[in-house]
């Protein structure tokens, strides 16, 4: 077991955990904390307003207002 103090509190995790997370780190000195949270994003709820912003966005696909990045390349050229 691998003991790690966090503000004052002391979890304990396997060895094999602590290899997965290592595994998870995007970059060298990403801290486990962030880690934990990226893994935890994935499982929580969504907000209200990223609800409603998911609807609005299906409707504009319904309703045909998608644009290609081609489009978009030559809007803002």
């Amino acid at each position: 077991m691998i003991y790690i103090v966090i503000m004052n509190i002391t979890i304990s995790i396997s060895q094999e955990l602590l290899h997965k997370l290592k595994e998870r780190k995007m970059y060298d000195k990403e801290s486990y904390e962030e880690v934990i949270w990226d893994a935890l994003e994935d499982s929580m709820e969504l907000s209200v307003e990223t609800k409603n912003n998911i609807k609005l966005a299906e409707e504009d696909i319904k309703q045909g207002r998608v644009y290609s990045l081609e489009d978009v390349k030559k809007e803002l050229d």
